[in-house]
């Protein structure tokens, strides 16, 4: 039967995108290999898998002596820097932000006497320090509910890969039990040879 053509698409099912990364990692590492012997090319494969985990190939070599090459051929051929990335971006989003709260720990500190300063503090003062412990306690909450999540998430996926692994190891029991059981005993009636036992000869059949 024809297989059907595979959507190139995420796939949800976490057992299922596990085992096609395996496959696929496998078949791409192949063919790799395959290409550098046939054509005596050099090849350099880099792989990260969802969770951060590098599988690399160097058909000759080492992959360290690949990237040394590729950084030489290539150092005349720089491309200009690129623009500043929204990742960038929101590292000095996050310094700016730090540096307001310190700034609000600091006259914290001071309101509450450990500061040297007089400690008085204004109504409007309270109401923004009292505003900004609200914030980071919802901060620490939602952190601390993520983690939860992804700890749960994570030992979801445990439990599905046990059980996909149960249910084969499982089949195959089966499987070996029936062809252990579907095994026919040797009908030797109709043996059309006799039979030697040491130096006697007895005839089993017509």
């Amino acid at each position: 039967m024809a297989r059907g053509k595979v959507q190139m698409k995420r796939i949800e099912n976490p057992v299922h995108r596990q085992v096609t990364f395996c496959k696929r990692r496998a078949g791409l590492l192949k063919k790799a290999k395959e290409l550098s012997v046939l054509c005596d090319a050099e090849i350099g494969v880099f792989i990260f898998s969802a969770h951060g985990k590098l599988y690399e190939l160097a058909t000759k070599g080492t992959m360290q002596g690949l990237i040394e090459r590729y950084m030489k051929h290539t150092n005349g051929n720089q491309p200009p820097d690129p623009p500043i990335d929204h990742q960038t971006l929101e590292v000095k989003e996050e310094i700016i932000r730090l540096k307001q709260e310190i700034e609000v720990l600091k006259g914290l500190r001071n309101a509450l006497g450990g500061g040297g300063a007089e400690g008085i503090m204004t109504l409007d003062e309270l109401d923004m320090f009292e505003k900004q412990l609200e914030i980071w306690i919802c901060q620490v909450r939602s952190t601390k509910m993520k983690f939860m999540c992804e700890e749960i998430e994570a030992l979801r996926n445990q439990e599905l890969i046990l059980k996909a692994a149960n249910k084969y190891l499982h089949d195959k029991m089966e499987e070996n039990i029936s062809n252990t059981t579907n095994i026919e005993p040797v009908n030797i009636t109709n043996c059309q040879y006799p039979l030697i036992i040491q130096d006697e000869l007895f005839q089993v059949c017509n």
